[in-house]
């Protein structure tokens, strides 16, 4: 086989000068320059082919565009798997198998750059429509190398419920922390990209990230994640409580309106002020940011409450994350995390809607025509 497709090189290059060697026609094309050795991969195992060269260093023999294709489809598929979670030692053997010949580590992680392009342009997309007027933050650790040791940086991560109720992968960035700073340029990147009408921002209350939606989108308002607020209080209450009270708290949480809050909460101080002082210091502390969804339609409030949706984002990065558990650089930190979110903000697109909105935007509406007319109000109808 290695015979005949060296003779079908030949050929090849042959009609490419319209000259045979040390051939002279009118109709030649140019000249010959030697041969260069390339490696041709199979699953017979490793061919090695003269190719011929021409002078003009144009001629490109057909054979190798067609196994370019075949290439092609098999690091695709390498790269889905290294975003779901397959670690390059079990790519290697796969394409052992498969190929005849070992895919050393590197080269697997060569391949997976091909991610780059496809995440630069999602990262960079224009966010100008539709209107984003909640938005879900989290983040978390990973673990990069850099400078000579492995350093702990955070994973920043936004995602949008826009105006049609359906959820948008939005964003990320990594940062040395979550300080205002990093929050500050996360949120400036995606205000760059045209986000606006941000409206309510749910979280779990890290720092730095109230100031930096004070600064990049005055008046929105801040939701404390009521699924994190609870645990931190059962780590702070004593263990003769930690059954009782997250009952009581949710019941309190998920109460219709305020006058029921006031009542439900003077209950509960009542019984658990001597019992459980610093839990409930803790809450009094949190309890008007954990209550920001009781200004939004009540259908609303359920989805808007916690941050579970990013929550279990998340685990799905640290199932992938465990066969990679430092990121050798900053950039493949970011290729895994952008492709690993890319194909989740393809799902969401392209699946059910997540929230009915109308009931926000009917709000919204009466409230703009409630406004005397000489107040400055743009209606959002």
């Amino acid at each position: 086989m290695q015979q005949v497709l060296n003779q079908v090189l030949d050929a090849e290059v042959t009609e490419y000068l319209q000259a045979d060697r040390y051939e002279r026609t009118e109709g030649r094309q140019g000249y010959r320059n030697g041969y260069r050795s390339r490696q041709l991969t199979t699953r017979v195992g490793p061919w090695t082919l003269a190719v011929p060269r021409t002078r003009d260093g144009e001629f490109s023999p057909a054979l190798f565009d067609r196994y370019q294709r075949h290439e092609k489809a098999l690091v695709c598929p390498l790269m889905a798997r290294v975003v779901n979670g397959v670690s390059t030692r079990k790519i290697r053997r796969v394409t052992e198998e498969l190929c005849g010949a070992q895919f050393s580590q590197s080269t697997v992680s060569e391949l997976a750059k091909g991610l780059d392009a496809a995440v630069k342009q999602w990262r960079t997309r224009s966010l100008a429509e539709p209107r984003y007027p909640f938005l879900i933050v989290d983040a978390l650790v990973l673990k990069i190398r850099e400078n000579g040791a492995v350093r702990p940086r955070s994973g920043c991560v936004v995602t949008g419920i826009h105006e049609t109720g359906y959820r948008d992968m939005l964003g990320f960035g990594i940062g040395d922390s979550e300080s205002q700073q990093t929050w500050t340029t996360v949120l400036t990147d995606l205000k760059d990209r045209g986000l606006t009408g941000v409206d309510l921002v749910v979280s779990d209350d890290p720092r730095g990230l109230r100031q930096a939606i004070a600064q990049q989108f005055p008046g929105a308002r801040g939701q404390r994640c009521q699924t994190h607020l609870t645990r931190n209080l059962l780590e702070a209450a004593p263990k003769a409580v930690q059954a009782e009270l997250p009952g009581r708290l949710r019941t309190l949480f998920e109460a219709p309106d305020r006058a029921t809050v006031d009542i439900l909460w003077e209950k509960l101080f009542q019984d658990f002020a001597e019992r459980a002082p610093r839990a409930l210091a803790l809450l009094e502390d949190g309890l008007e940011d954990a209550l920001a969804v009781l200004q939004l339609p009540e259908p609303l409030r359920q989805r808007l409450r916690p941050t579970n949706g990013v929550e279990r984002l998340n685990a799905e990065i640290r199932r992938r994350e465990r066969v990679i558990p430092i990121f050798p650089n900053r950039e493949s930190a970011i290729r895994l995390l952008g492709a690993l979110l890319l194909e989740q903000h393809e799902a969401w697109t392209t699946g059910p809607r997540y929230l009915n909105l109308e009931p926000y935007w009917e709000t919204k509406r009466s409230a703009a025509s409630n406004t005397p007319p000489d107040s400055g109000a743009v209606s959002v109808a």
